[in-house]
């Protein structure tokens, strides 16, 4: 791809085979509508790097926090590891601009999208790690991580909604949510998955995503917010991406 040796030397890396490294910048909507013009697309790069970015990030918070426990060291991985943190790091190094996505994505904006962006940059990590080997994908990642491994943020602040919303729930209830998912719309590289989080058999929370772990967890970003907690710290998708109205 014309863009990918251009994107590796903004990013400083040596790359030395272009054609894998620009698969990682192509979206499925983009060969959705141009078949002859890539040889595939990014999502089992994405596979790959998925486990690369995990392990990576995994190392570097245990070398750097000798005093934090199991407990914390996965909440702190898990804040860097979602999809707003993943998102914020291909933020940070203008991704979305160098991504090939198909017309109708990128017209809906899918190029600010924190799930498309966090899928992009383990796209990218996977073929940083075949291409170049472990100790270069792992300096690579740490450096582009370097502020959040860095963060003294408070443990409780770091966990996702669902882990929030289960506590909450069982502080007060004694009960465990519970997630339906409630239909599934768009074709097959564009789907919407939508779920319906209950406590005791009452909807407190609805919502939307691109996979059904996203559409659970905004469903728990939205129960959070009408039982009364700011979600702030929420790794995902805000109040406003709820779906529908919620049950009375």
């Amino acid at each position: 791809m014309p863009s990918a040796a251009a994107f590796a030397a903004q990013l400083a890396l040596p790359i030395r085979d272009p054609e894998l490294f620009g698969q990682a910048l192509v979206h499925s909507s983009y060969l959705h509508e141009h078949r002859s013009a890539a040889g595939g697309h990014n999502e089992r790069l994405e596979f790959l790097g998925d486990a690369v970015v995990s392990l990576v990030i995994s190392e570097a918070l245990y070398r750097l926090r000798p005093g934090d426990d199991e407990g914390a060291l996965s909440a702190r991985r898990a804040a860097i590891v979602s999809t707003a943190g993943l998102a914020r790091l291909a933020n940070r190094l203008e991704l979305g601009a160098w991504l090939l996505l198909g017309e109708g994505e990128s017209q809906r904006g899918g190029r600010r999208r924190p799930s498309l962006l966090a899928s992009a940059f383990e796209a990218v990590a996977g073929a940083v790690y075949l291409d170049l080997g472990f100790e270069a994908v792992r300096d690579w990642i740490v450096g582009v991580a370097a502020p959040e491994l860095a963060s003294d943020a408070a443990v409780g602040s770091l966990k996702s909604p669902k882990s929030r919303l289960q506590e909450q729930t069982q502080r007060l209830a004694g009960e465990r949510p519970a997630y339906r998912l409630a239909g599934v719309s768009g074709p097959d590289h564009e789907r919407v998955f939508v779920v319906e989080v209950s406590v005791g058999g009452q909807v407190v929370g609805r919502g939307a995503g691109a996979s059904r772990r996203i559409a659970e967890t905004t469903a728990a970003s939205a129960a959070l917010h009408d039982l009364g907690e700011t979600d702030a710290a929420s790794p995902r998708a805000p109040r406003s991406a709820a779906v529908g109205p919620l049950a009375e």
